[in-house]
């Protein structure tokens, strides 16, 4: 009987969170206005509509009435309850655990490489929990002893070094939250394939807080070569040999050396015991398990950027070295895999982010492109981070689409995918950030759908 009303012997859904927390929290901030004073007038007609028999009191009371979860006292109200040593560590409750990474049945497994997808369907705020960060790796994972693992700067530096997990940890520290995307991330959009939930078609992206040194402290600890330094060669310690050109003026502004993640060390499968963390750029340069960077003079072309993580154009040519995420957004509820369960309000929800900065923006079409309306973006919005955002919709049971559109603070504006087509082709594989969109059937079914 949760969130419904008994009526003349039907039961009749009554309208959830009809004054959601982002609304609440603005009228407590700035007061009413006209808008927000008319939407509250909308949203206590709804619910005194769905109590329409008697007052809303009695018909809550009727509601309940032979319900024992409400009518008796719990088992849990009446004992004592576990002793915190039982868990240790931390873990979800049994009942949260259909919320898990998963990998994708279509993609092919090589070797020990491998992809797993976060739930972002299933993930609220900005910031993903560790154990439900998405993994791309190229030779498996590893758990390696940090008090063995070793860090060595060389190449166009005055001195050499090589560093312990002792002797960065004990350098000054940032923390600083950033979004991580896989360049790949969306990939099958391009070959019109419609995976059947947002999981699959966005999840590889998270976000965390990372802690660790910034780079440019090593470096210029290092003495790096200001005159011809020019590009840096990150290079990990998996059996891949994972290797990065990234531009010097990028590694000296935000890149990090991070050994932290969520505020507890990195996960083995994140690159514990150190890696590198390279804001607004894809996840392959944000090199794990970071062993070396070596500074040069001009770009690397390694295996993984001359051969791999290029965009096929139009043309025949390869683009290189496109190592930015542009500007993105995708709904996360209402999305593909879920189903709508009755007319009435909803709050759809997502996610938005840009490589280049700030969210200044985000809209929201709910019908296919044609009408856009501004939603509110969630605090905090911070740059190169996921922003959060919410707008109030009330379903009338039609058939319909549902899109976002995210505008970053250069003004760039996240274009559909046949914009993106026209100037990319349709072979390419990595640096999707089109419009999303997601078709809504009378039955409620949500399905995914592309809308030229």
């Amino acid at each position: 009987m949760t969130n419904e009303v008994r009526k003349t012997g039907r039961l009749i859904r009554a309208p959830e969170n009809f004054v959601d927390a982002g609304l609440a929290n603005e009228i407590t901030t700035k007061g009413l206005n006209e808008e927000r004073r008319g939407f509250l007038r909308k949203s206590f007609l709804a619910a005194s509509a769905a109590m329409a028999s008697g007052t809303a009191m009695a018909q809550a009371a009727a509601g309940f009435e032979g319900d024992p979860n409400i009518l008796n006292l719990p088992e849990h109200s009446k004992t004592l309850g576990q002793a915190v040593a039982t868990n240790a560590y931390g873990v979800p409750s049994k009942y949260e655990t259909n919320l898990l990474r998963r990998e994708s049945p279509g993609l092919t497994r090589v070797s020990a490489a491998s992809v797993s997808f976060a739930p972002l369907q299933g993930l609220f705020g900005i910031i993903t929990p560790s154990g439900l960060h998405f993994e791309r790796h190229h030779q498996g994972w590893h758990d390696i002893d940090p008090s063995k693992h070793r860090f060595m700067i060389n190449g166009l530096v005055k001195n050499p070094k090589v560093y312990t997990m002792d002797d960065l940890m004990r350098l000054p520290s940032v923390s600083r939250m950033h979004f991580i995307e896989c360049g790949a991330n969306t990939a099958m959009e391009w070959g019109n394939v419609a995976v059947p939930s947002v999981q699959y078609s966005h999840g590889m992206l998270s976000c965390s807080e990372f802690t660790g040194v910034p780079l440019s402290v090593l470096l210029e600890d290092c003495g790096y070569d200001k005159k011809n330094g020019k590009f840096i060669l990150a290079e990990g310690a998996d059996g891949s040999s994972m290797t990065r050109t990234i531009d010097i003026s990028r590694a000296m502004d935000d890149v990090i050396v991070a050994w932290g993640m969520n505020g507890e060390m990195l996960r083995p499968e994140n690159g514990y015991p150190l890696r590198l963390v390279v804001p607004g750029v894809q996840g392959v340069s944000w090199v794990k398990w970071l062993r070396r960077i070596e500074v040069g003079d001009m770009p690397y072309a390694t295996k993984d950027e001359a051969i791999h993580y290029v965009d096929a154009m139009p043309d025949g040519m390869l683009r290189q070295y496109t190592s930015i995420q542009e500007c993105k957004s995708v709904i996360t509820t209402p999305s593909a895999g879920q189903m709508l369960l009755d007319k009435g309000f909803y709050n759809i929800t997502g996610l938005a982010w840009s490589g280049r900065g700030k969210i200044k923006r985000v809209d929201v079409s709910v019908d296919g492109g044609r009408n856009w309306r501004t939603a509110r973006m969630e605090n905090p919005v911070l740059p190169k981070c996921l922003t959060r955002f919410n707008i109030d919709w009330t379903w009338d049971g039609s058939p319909t689409v549902i899109q976002s559109r995210a505008i970053d603070d250069t003004g760039y504006v996240q274009p559909k995918i046949n914009e993106l087509r026209a100037v990319r082709g349709t072979r390419s594989i990595y640096h999707n950030n089109a419009i999303q969109s997601w078709k809504i059937a009378e039955s409620g079914e949500v399905s995914n759908v592309q809308v030229y």
